[in-house]
């Protein structure tokens, strides 16, 4: 029996004690907390509270909003001060969700003691990251079997590119950098401590990115290549150029088992799906193209070939299946990956994207045919909410059965790509999973339309519940 913040009843600290006791006995998801992006920064951005409990009396409905005290955040992705990663020690508690600000470089910790009613705790400015540690444009943070927190950083405090890594100590203060070696650019990171192996990933260049995405520059200004780290001596082992096959790699994933030597990371302009698999020995990784989708040809796009543009994966907690989205196709992926080395994909469900029916983007019969399709698919309606944009971040429940996904990348690029979102609002949609048939299906009645916001339409990103879940908990 788990207790409301995911710490097992017998004695143990946060989460669960293995990937497969969090599968079998993790408790049911009742909230979701959603960062919501004001995209024309007239507003601060803030954390809804969603409640996803399907009996309560407020199910499907944002029940709590805590707004950030300071304008132009453009919060992303989130984190926790403590996970599995630390739940052999009881002295430690999942309470404070890790909020960094991609664009201002802030840090905020929210208090989640009151899981329905989450309150600020402490706020780590942007200009502390930069004069304790040189670095800015905070990205991924997880929590560390330490007590510390790491959170992996894009840019200099100018916005130039450099990859690196913030620690902060359980007290929330700024440690310096994990690493004394910069890498071109930064992204996401996971680390795999029983086999001494961090890998990280790379975006591009924070000046350039926050102006939308220009093809041209994807040469110079965006990374191709990941980073192999030395986990307990913090000093770079490999980097891999991952080339044409590579571009933009963003989501980092190993198997949730921590003895498992074989990972994923989605690459995003490329859209492949890449296995990184570890060497014993030596301690290198391997990398392989396990999934290959070909760029589809259009008609009224601004290139001739649309990239679908994998945004976001994640691996359920049993290690048998990968998701991801396709965020400009419009496509969201369930693979078998029993076998990792020969994924197989099981379903496949259309959730908007540039290629939805009744839009300016055109595709042929024999492309369409290609993915199965005979007709462009239309943008689903649920609840009377018509879905923007395409599907992006993703979050899985425990038991792999609910997959829970938002439409927001990041305002800049929203703008470009689906400038009707950021006038309308995002949506939060639920997709049912049948483990055991490999298939999804639209939850039909549940919907959280950001659009309908109180003070207006905002953005919505990536979801945490109070307990953990399948991308921010890692176990050693």
């Amino acid at each position: 029996m788990a207790t409301t913040n995911g710490c097992c009843a017998t004695q143990g600290g946060p989460g669960y004690a293995t990937p497969l006791d969090a599968f079998r006995n993790g408790a049911r998801e009742k909230l979701i907390y959603v960062p919501c992006i004001v995209a024309d920064h007239s507003r601060p951005d803030y954390l809804a509270t969603v409640d996803v409990d399907p009996d309560s009396s407020t199910y499907s409905q944002v029940i709590h909003r805590l707004p950030m005290p300071y304008v132009g955040d453009e919060l992303h992705h989130s984190g926790w001060n403590a996970c599995s990663s630390c739940h052999g020690d009881p002295s430690k508690k999942r309470q404070f969700l890790i909020l960094p600000s991609l664009k201002s470089g802030r840090v905020y910790a929210v208090d989640v003691g009151n899981e329905r009613e989450p309150k600020l705790h402490k706020v780590v400015e942007g200009a502390e990251l930069g004069s304790a540690a040189g670095v800015g444009y905070p990205h991924t943070s997880h929590c560390l079997g330490s007590g510390d927190i790491m959170i992996s950083t894009m840019g200099d405090p100018a916005g130039k590119a450099k990859g690196n890594f913030v620690l902060l100590d359980s007290q929330l203060n700024v440690k310096g950098t994990w690493a004394d070696a910069d890498t071109a650019f930064g992204y996401d990171f996971w680390y795999q401590p029983a086999h001494n192996i961090m890998v990280s990933s790379e975006f591009g260049t924070p000046l350039e990115f926050f102006k939308g995405f220009n093809p041209a520059l994807a040469s110079t200004e965006y990374g191709s290549k990941l980073h192999v780290w030395n986990w307990r001596e913090r000093t770079l082992r490999q980097s891999i150029e991952l080339g044409p096959d590579g571009l933009i790699p963003l989501e980092t994933r190993f198997l949730h088992d921590p003895q498992a030597p074989v990972g994923f990371v989605g690459c995003a302009l490329s859209s492949n799906v890449i296995k990184l698999a570890v060497d014993p020995a030596s301690g290198n990784l391997a990398t392989d193209v396990v999934v290959r989708q070909p760029w589809l040809e259009v008609a009224g796009w601004a290139l001739p070939t649309l990239p679908p543009l994998i945004t976001d994966i994640l691996i359920s907690l049993d290690d048998k299946w990968l998701f991801f989205s396709n965020w400009l196709r419009g496509d969201l992926c369930m693979y078998d990956i029993s076998n990792p080395a020969e994924p197989r994909l099981a379903s496949r469900l259309w959730l908007g994207g540039v290629i939805a029916a009744g839009g300016a983007v055109t595709v042929s019969a024999e492309a369409l045919a290609t993915l199965g399709l005979s007709e462009q698919p239309q943008a689903p309606v649920v609840q009377g909410v018509k879905v923007q944009g395409g599907p992006q971040m993703l979050q899985l429940s425990l038991d792999g059965k609910r997959l829970y996904v938002t439409n927001s990348l990041l305002s800049p690029w929203d703008k470009q790509f689906y400038p009707e979102m950021v006038a309308q609002g995002g949506q939060m949609l639920q997709v049912d999973v049948d483990l055991a048939g490999g298939s999804m299906s639209l939850n039909t009645n549940f919907v959280i339309d950001f659009g309908k916001e109180p003070d207006g339409p905002v953005l919505a990103h990536e979801c945490r519940y109070p307990g953990g879940d399948c991308s921010s908990d890692i176990w050693l």
